[in-house]
Parts: structure tokens; C-alpha cells; sequence
């Protein structure tokens, strides 16, 4: 069996975490309705990038002294609350766009500008940081050999990026573009609404 079982049992802790609704998942879903499938996938590479930092800090032991040093964890966490909040009063003053299918007329964001967007909406939600910590902690082994470390990593890596790829897919399709377009300004203040929610919710918990 070797490290299968830790596999298995990293891998369902992180899918569970994943799939639960936050900054991240809001973010995709905004990007995949009022943009489009390219834009959505692109933020879910930058989530998927963002994780990738949180595990690098979390093996270099940098997520425990973030822990312990108060004043600098909750300047990250302010930045982080800061930055969700920004992006839901951003959504909350968009303008709705009267989409046209069949010439796709819709408002464009560069992949770059959309790795970014899930990039930093990751990097800066502090508890992504606390999640890894745990994980890193409490599963993985001091002496785990380094090729298991980094197929994990990679594991939790794609797993990431796989299903806010997956969400970005299924929210894309055709029926869910004309329902948006119908509810488009209820559906944007709604999104705003849950970013700002969130942002609080982290900046004062």
C-alpha cells in the first residue's frame, strides 16, 4: 500500500475543502457569468497557483510562525478581507451587459487579468493559510520522502484547479448564459453581496 491511504485521505479532506463555498469559488462564478469559459478557467490556474504558495510556506514552516506572530497575520488578514470586500463592491456598481449569444458579445478580462484575479483572492484568504497549516501538521510526516511530498502537492494542486475548471464548465453552459442574462442585475448585486459578506466575515472573525 505504501503512502496510498495518505493519499486518499489528503485527497478527500482537500476536495471536501474545495468544494465548500468561499472567496474562491464566488470568484470563479462570477468570472465564468459575467465573462466567459476562458476567463473562469484562467481563475481557477491562479487558485490553483495560490495553492501552490500555501503549501510552499507550509512546508518551509512559515504558516506556523504567521500563527504565532499575531501583528503580521492579521496584516495578511486584513489584506486579504480587503481585497475580497474590494472585488464585491466592484461587482455590486458593475453594470449589467446586455449579452448577445450567437456574436458573444460579452465583457473581456485577459487570462492574465484573470489568473491574477484567483491568484491574489486565494494567496491573501488567511484561511487557506490556516487550512494548510492544519493539514501539513497534523497528516504529514517529518520524514515523508520528498517524491511523496511532491506528488501530494501536485495531487492537491489539481485537485484544485480541476474543479474550479469543472465549475467554470458547468456554468458556462448555454442555459445558465440565458438565465443569467435574464437575472443578470439580481445575479450581480447577489455575488457582490457574498464577496462583501465573506470579506467581513474573515476581517472579523
Amino acid at each position: 500500500m505504501g503512502y496510498a491511504h495518505l493519499f486518499v485521505l489528503i485527497f478527500g479532506i482537500h476536495l471536501m475543502a474545495v468544494m465548500s463555498p468561499g472567496p474562491d469559488f464566488v470568484m470563479v462564478l462570477r468570472n465564468a457569468l459575467q465573462y466567459n469559459r476562458k476567463t473562469a478557467v484562467f481563475t481557477a490556474l491562479g487558485i490553483g497557483f495560490g495553492i501552490a504558495v500555501h503549501i510552499f510556506y507550509s512546508l518551509a514552516g512559515i504558516a506556523y510562525l504567521l500563527q504565532k506572530n499575531a501583528a503580521v497575520f492579521q496584516m495578511i488578514k486584513i489584506a486579504g478581507a480587503s481585497y475580497i470586500i474590494y472585488m464585491g463592491v466592484k461587482t455590486l456598481k458593475a453594470s449589467p451587459i446586455q449579452i448577445n449569444i450567437e456574436t458573444n458579445n460579452k465583457p473581456k478580462l485577459s487570462p492574465w487579468q484573470a489568473f491574477k484575479v484567483g491568484f491574489v483572492t486565494n494567496v491573501l484568504n488567511p484561511k487557506a493559510s490556516l487550512f494548510f497549516l492544519s493539514l501539513f501538521s497534523m497528516l504529514i510526516p517529518p520524514d515523508l520522502p520528498w517524491t511523496v511530498l511532491l506528488g501530494i502537492s501536485m495531487m492537491l494542486i489539481s485537485v484544485t484547479f480541476l474543479w474550479f475548471a469543472l465549475v467554470s464548465v458547468l456554468f458556462t453552459h448555454p442555459k445558465i448564459v440565458r438565465y443569467y442574462e435574464k437575472y443578470e442585475p439580481y445575479i450581480l448585486k447577489t455575488f457582490g453581496a457574498i464577496l462583501i459578506f465573506l470579506g467581513l466575515a474573515i476581517l472579523f472573525e
